[in-house]
């Protein structure tokens, strides 16, 4: 019994270690912009492409401050360049 409680419980520390960095699109991984007015490291680091209009934009930056706004375990940093981003193509979409 004491076995089988471990291996739950390391099947769960895994998962938890997964879903918080290990597996799928991460903004942890993602590259912060170099410059603040590179429209190509904006649309890279929202997941965008060239033609994206002000609606994919703004769905990209919703889905990603998702995971790293401050209040959700993200660092300000990270929020602050995809606020940047957004702002960034917005500007230049609109």
């Amino acid at each position: 019994m004491l076995k089988l409680i471990l291996a739950l419980l390391v099947a769960y520390a895994g998962w938890r270690l997964w879903k918080n960095g290990w597996g799928g699109k991460s903004v942890k991984r993602r590259v912060v912009m170099a410059e603040p007015g590179d429209a190509v490291a904006a649309r890279r680091l929202l997941g965008v492409d060239r033609q994206a209009d002000e609606a994919t934009i703004r769905a990209a930056h919703r889905r990603l401050m998702a995971e790293a706004h401050p209040d959700r375990g993200g660092s300000p940093e990270q929020a602050r360049a995809l606020n940047a981003a957004r702002d960034l193509l917005l500007q230049r979409a609109g």
